[in-house]
């Protein structure tokens, strides 16, 4: 009786972990099938799933992947690449995707900065639908969003390295404003402007290093 009592207290414990992300955080056969993968490709040397930082985040911490809702490609705002209307697919429209998790990673900003999308203005609260086409409203509608849904998970924000300096303080100024966690990355090595093996082992050392 009592071997059964301590595994079901142990797995009464173990967290489950959501990521809502873009490419970076692909990989074909994890994400829903009609979401645009980068993971694997032939310019890059991520060629299976225990290479990526999520799931070597996942296994060293004892943890559990609840869901995997990252889509290449996608932007946080609602303008992307062409100043093309993303509502359909940015991270907004996903935040009802993630599943019952006890921590959300939020890897995301990464297409704002190179589809040069407006920035906006900061703005915390009645944020309208042309609001959300500009990073800090979109931004700051996506945490009031994720933190009403999954009230009691941990939400922490994953800054890609090399992005401007309009983007990176704004999700500094963002995310300070909500008390929300953000790691700032730094010196991640990339193939085709994406994590390798090696850039992708340095986000998860960071990752454990920031305490996550």
């Amino acid at each position: 009786m009592l071997m059964v009592a301590t595994f079901a207290c142990s797995s009464a414990q173990k967290k489950k972990v959501s990521i809502l992300g873009d490419s970076y955080s692909t990989f074909v056969g994890i994400i829903p099938a009609n979401y645009a993968s980068f993971y694997p490709n032939d310019r890059n040397d991520v060629t299976k799933i225990e290479q990526t930082w999520w799931d070597l985040y996942i296994k060293a911490k004892g943890y559990e992947l609840e869901k995997n809702d990252s889509w290449g490609g996608t932007t946080i705002c609602g303008t992307g690449y062409g100043r093309m209307d993303t509502s359909r697919n940015n991270f907004i429209s996903r935040v009802d995707s993630l599943g019952q998790p006890d921590i959300i990673f939020v890897f995301g900003g990464t297409n704002d900065a190179w589809a040069n999308s407006p920035i906006g203005e900061y703005k915390y609260s009645d944020w309208t639908t042309d609001d959300c086409k500009a990073f800090r409203p979109a931004l700051a509608f996506l945490i009031d969003k994720l933190m009403k849904r999954y009230p009691k998970a941990e939400i922490c924000f994953i800054l890609n390295s090399e992005l401007k300096d309009t983007v990176n303080e704004s999700m500094r100024e963002v995310c300070k404003h909500y008390n929300v966690k953000l790691i700032e990355l730094h010196d991640i090595e990339k193939q085709n402007g994406h994590p390798s093996i090696s850039g992708m082992k340095s986000i998860f050392d960071q990752l454990l290093e920031a305490g996550m």
